[in-house]
């Protein structure tokens, strides 16, 4: 190294550029290393439209880049899938670009679950058994929430994300960020934390929203521990869980009340389209209007009927027809007394003219007359007297009393 630069000419005269030493370096590995078998677990999966397969092999110490060209990805038996352990075989490349290097994978060969995976299958099954998962322990979401807490990275892409979509959707919202550390070492707790968090929140929350952007399996993993999921379940308050991509699927997913593909989807899920609020309220008041004006039209038809009605028009003549009404009724019921009066006295006259034919005294009027003994019984013949019994006499005009002298039959 002296020797090549014994001074700054010389040290000029000798570099060489960054594209001269990575196409050196690509031809030192490339011709260095053959073709060899890698295992690995696969992560970071992204399959563009041109084709072509990037991921990364990783174990637990290390990771190397790995890509796969279409034509070999169209061959591949299998779909390439996050957290699947496989064995590639390829050659090492220098990407000179970018100076990194990657395997270039010519086959692929699935050779079991990777250990985060098998750890994800075995937790998930568990909680299932539990479960955690059911559609019965669920919350439907309010329709028309009012407080929503966040609980994600302050400074990630997401809660911006969310804010954004929120912002375009809701109506006099308000919304809480409770931070929390959405990867690596010491993320589940703080995840937990702030759900209890959200929970203490006064007045009551009516939403709770969990998400991040995102990531590898690794990246990911927080929302995958048991605590965390079990918080959700848990959690009194109706959850949103919107971790990752759409491809993302965590256990928190599983556990919440609702899963959102995106920080955008769920912000479209917790809050309704403001648009569609709006032309509801429009056109709810042209109806109210509408209905309103109909009946104002309605009660003034009425009011105009009423006014109109001669008894408001002409009272005196209401007045003088009652009047007039009254002295009918009055004549007639006269009519209808004296009708009735001539009826009675007919019947009277009649009834008179009866009891006149049946009475003894018109047979007294005619010579005759009733004589009785001292008891008051009608004496019918001479056998019932005795000599010197006393009887009275009726007569038609008057009545006597005579002491009987002598009796014959």
């Amino acid at each position: 190294m002296s020797e090549y630069f014994d001074s700054e000419s010389d040290g000029l005269s000798q570099s060489v550029s960054v594209s001269e030493l990575n196409h050196q370096l690509k031809a030192v590995v490339e011709g260095t290393f053959p073709l060899l078998w890698v295992a690995g677990e696969v992560t970071d999966v992204a399959k563009p439209r041109s084709g072509h397969i990037y991921f990364t092999l990783k174990d637990d110490h290390s990771q190397i880049r790995a890509v796969m060209w279409r034509t070999v990805a169209s061959r591949l038996p299998f779909e390439l899938e996050n957290g699947q352990s496989i064995l590639c075989y390829g050659g090492l490349e220098i990407y000179t670009v970018r100076g990194s290097y990657q395997i270039v994978v010519r086959k692929a060969q699935p050779q079991g679950v990777g250990s985060l995976q098998l750890a994800f299958d075995q937790l998930k099954g568990q909680l299932h058994a539990e479960g955690l998962f059911a559609v019965e322990r669920k919350q439907p979401l309010p329709t028309h929430p009012r407080r929503i807490g966040v609980i994600t990275s302050p400074s990630g892409a997401a809660v911006h994300d969310f804010l954004v979509a929120a912002d375009d959707r809701m109506l006099g919202a308000e919304i809480f960020v409770i931070p929390a550390q959405v990867q690596g070492n010491g993320a589940a707790e703080t995840i937990v934390r702030g759900l209890r968090a959200a929970t203490m929140i006064r007045p009551k929350l009516d939403v709770v929203v969990i998400t991040r952007g995102g990531g590898s399996l690794e990246d990911l993993w927080c929302f995958n521990e048991e605590p965390v999921v079990r918080a959700i379940a848990n959690c009194p308050l109706p959850t949103v869980s919107a971790i990752g991509h759409e491809v993302d699927v965590t256990l928190s997913d599983m556990a919440a009340d609702v899963r959102a593909l995106t920080p955008t989807d769920a912000a479209t899920k917790v809050f309704p389209d403001r648009s569609g609020i709006v032309g509801r309220v429009n056109d709810l008041s042209r109806r109210l209007h509408r209905v309103m004006q109909y009946q104002i039209e309605r009660r003034q038809s009425a009011l105009d009927a009423v006014a109109s009605h001669w008894a408001l028009t002409k009272p005196l003549e209401m007045v003088h027809l009652r009047s007039r009404l009254l002295d009918e009724l009055d004549a007639r019921g006269k009519q209808a007394i004296d009708r009735r009066l001539q009826q009675s006295k007919s019947a009277v006259a009649t009834l008179a003219a009866s009891l006149a034919a049946l009475s003894p005294l018109d047979t007294l009027a005619r010579g005759y007359s009733v004589t009785r003994d001292a008891d008051g019984q009608a004496v019918l013949k001479s056998a019932d007297l005795t000599v010197g019994q006393r009887v009275h006499t009726q007569l038609a005009h008057g009545n006597f009393t005579a002491t009987v002298d002598k009796i014959s039959s």
